[in-house]
């Protein structure tokens, strides 16, 4: 089993990253990614090999000590992610820094700090971005312009970094039923109905055809929409 490649899953103590977790965990080695360190390490004993990785992806000295050891990565999902909602008028500055912070420097400065774990793995990169990186609605601003920025950061990441051998995916979901999408609905005054969304298990699925696709084969961008409700 210790042949097993390793990959990290951040925002792993729900929604879209568990389900990630889940979909991957019979052919990998976990490190479980999140701030709540008693979840990760109870999430962690339901699977053969994982481990909790507790850290705030937004405090640089934290995450550069708990990076400093992976000197090989196969498989890197940025899954944690915030969503501060707004319209562009009633939005201040504290609401985009938030968004970019949480969501996109975070993001790029993990990636920046194991990614010679990742080249030395000719590893794989996964973004769990949103339909909001591809067509912005509203009163989603803020949020949208965050996820727009990591769909550009993702791009150049490709760009430089696929001739080294590290594959690079992009993952669009539209609404999915997660706490998020809770306080998303909350937020928009509607009524909560999860069928209309898609599943976490079904994103993550995504993921996994992507990190388990032939050594021929780079899914770079994959975008899923919810069924009609019917």
């Amino acid at each position: 089993m210790a042949d097993r490649p390793l990959a990290l899953v951040t925002g792993a103590t729900r929604g879209i990253g568990a389900a990630v977790a889940e979909a991957l965990a019979p052919t990998h080695r976990l490190l479980l990614g999140g701030r709540d360190a008693e979840a990760l390490r109870e999430r962690a004993q339901g699977f053969p090999q994982a481990e909790a990785w507790p850290v705030d992806l937004t405090d640089a000295d934290a995450l550069r000590e708990a990076t400093a050891s992976l000197d090989t990565l196969d498989v890197l999902v940025h899954s944690a992610g915030t969503a501060q909602l707004g319209a562009v008028a009633d939005s201040d500055a504290a609401v985009w820094r938030h968004n970019l912070e949480v969501n996109l420097v975070a993001v790029a400065e993990l990636t920046r700090l194991v990614l010679p774990a990742l080249r030395a793995a000719k590893g794989h990169v996964v973004f769990i971005n949103s339909g909001q990186g591809l067509a912005v609605r509203a009163g989603w601003g803020p949020y949208a312009a965050s996820k727009f920025a990591v769909r550009a950061y993702a791009d150049a990441l490709r760009a430089e970094e696929e001739p080294l051998g590290v594959r690079v995916t992009t993952v669009y979901p539209g609404r999915t039923d997660t706490d998020m999408q809770r306080a998303v609905v909350a937020h928009e005054g509607g009524q909560y109905a999860p069928e209309k969304y898609l599943r976490p298990e079904s994103v993550a699925e995504a993921v996994r055809a992507a990190v388990t696709a032939g050594p021929d084969a780079h899914m770079t961008e994959v975008t899923i929409r919810p069924r009609p409700h019917r």
